[in-house]
């Protein structure tokens, strides 16, 4: 479906049961070669990968605006992304992946290591709302740690599933290395279950990952989830306020609020409240709604209808329980999936919208008397993924951020997404990281290797 038009594109069938087991001992052959090809073919693989990414950037650009909708200037930012994080692992997996030698005493052996062995087929399940970048945030690393790939992808980007796909083909991968299978729920169990399947990655709801974990665990499968998130965005009353509303703007509206890190909450201390409400909304309202092919577009349609109808119904909840709704900026289109920038103010602890995730437009201001009210705040919530703290005094800063029961936070600036920085959250928001060597390590066999001269038993 095309969010914008809410018109049918193309349609795609479900995988059949023959495709699976096809596709599954395909995955294996290939990793059987794959595990003994040497590292530096493995990130040169990765390397023409990124740069096919790079030369035919519009072209992967428009299939994410078609399918979900971000705008075109999103879609060519995700693209470069996807290719900044393949040529990292292009250019330093090769070292990330050599054995460790380790220090220890006589009587451990003449001689230790560790080597980090690939596991098998990793089974990844993603998301819409980033359909490039969730597939290359798993896909990259385990490729250059010599597993292969199999991915289940959100069923409405069915094309950009593909187009991942067809890159690394393109890019001069054996079939089977990155499969991309149409599954359905059933399959997908069928897939976790099979032996050759040695990990699990997720990155989806808390529903999703609850079902995934468990059938993971039960077939005694490794596995990471990244789910959701409700990130607090602290301001502090030395914070530069103006630039803190136009990062709150950025960091809360930006693929449409379809974001796990995004601001959701601002927190703002009461000293300075009024003034960041005011100019938060001044920045909100500059942001332009239409067709997300349009150059001068910035807030995109959501993916889809039925997400749109979810956020309009949330703020509604909000409201119903004494929350207080102001819709923001120009109307938005009447036709496709959107909804108008929403700012819910008044949203006492009580409320049960208060700890929800809203993947849309829609940001909670809520005020604090003093910071340790505000960690409070930010604490409240069953997530733990990222967040911000804006203030002046950056020393001070990182000490407050200490106080942040999340996997990320950052100062000055809203929880971001970078080729060279990790990702990944705690408590609901999942466990397990990805990116840099934490997210390569995650499916490695760190084998022990000893070498022993020592004469005698114990």
């Amino acid at each position: 479906m095309n969010p914008y038009t809410n018109e049918v594109v193309a349609t795609f069938p479900d995988a059949t049961d023959a495709e699976v087991d096809r596709a599954l001992d395909t995955a294996q052959a290939a990793f059987e070669e794959w595990r003994d090809t040497p590292l530096a073919d493995r990130a040169a693989l990765l390397g023409r990968a990124a740069a096919l990414l790079r030369e035919q950037s519009e072209e992967y650009a428009r299939i994410l605006t078609l399918e979900m909708g971000k705008t075109i200037a999103e879609a060519r930012a995700e693209v470069g992304l996807s290719a900044d994080i393949l040529q990292w692992y292009a250019d330093r997996g090769e070292g990330l992946l050599q054995p460790r030698v380790l220090e220890h005493s006589p009587e451990s052996g003449k001689s230790a290591k560790i080597l980090k062995q690939p596991l098998g087929i990793i089974y990844t399940v993603e998301p819409w709302n980033f359909p490039y970048y969730q597939v290359v945030r798993v896909g990259a690393p385990q490729l250059m740690a010599g597993n292969t790939v199999v991915l289940k992808h959100a069923s409405n980007v069915p094309q950009s599933a593909a187009a991942m796909e067809k890159l690394f083909h393109d890019a001069g991968a054996r079939e089977g290395l990155l499969t991309n299978l149409y599954l359905t729920r059933d399959q997908s169990g069928r897939v976790i279950e099979d032996f050759r399947v040695r990990g699990v990655a997720l990155t989806g709801s808390e529903g999703a990952g609850a079902v995934i974990a468990s059938q993971a665990g039960k077939a005694l499968k490794k596995s990471t989830l990244e789910l959701g998130g409700n990130d607090a965005f602290i301001v502090l009353e030395d914070a530069d306020i103006a630039k803190s509303a136009e990062w709150g703007a950025f960091g809360r509206y930006w693929n449409a609020g379809q974001v796990c890190c995004s601001s959701k909450r601002m927190i703002v201390l009461d000293g300075v409240y009024d003034e960041y409400l005011e100019r938060f909304t001044a920045e909100v309202a500059t942001r332009r709604a239409g067709d997300p092919f349009d150059e001068d577009t910035v807030l995109a349609p959501l993916s889809s209808q039925g997400a749109a109808d979810d956020v309009k119904a949330l703020i509604a909840e909000a409201v119903e329980h004494g929350a207080t709704a102001t819709e923001v900026g120009e109307p938005v289109p009447s036709t496709g999936a959107f909804v108008q920038p929403t700012i819910l103010t008044g949203v006492t602890r009580d409320n049960p919208v208060f700890r929800k995730e809203i993947f849309g437009p829609v940001a909670m201001v809520l005020r604090a008397g003093s910071e340790d009210e505000a960690i409070e705040i930010a604490n409240d919530t069953p997530y733990g993924l990222g967040g911000s703290v804006f203030t002046s005094d950056e020393a001070h800063g990182q000490e407050l951020a200490e106080r942040i029961t999340t996997g990320m936070v950052y100062i000055n600036h809203p929880t971001g997404v970078k080729a060279d920085l990790p990702f990944g959250g705690v408590q609901n928001a999942g466990y397990g990281r990805e990116l840099l060597d934490l997210g390569l390590n995650e499916f490695v066999n760190e084998k022990l290797v000893v070498v022993s001269d020592i004469d005698g038993v114990f």
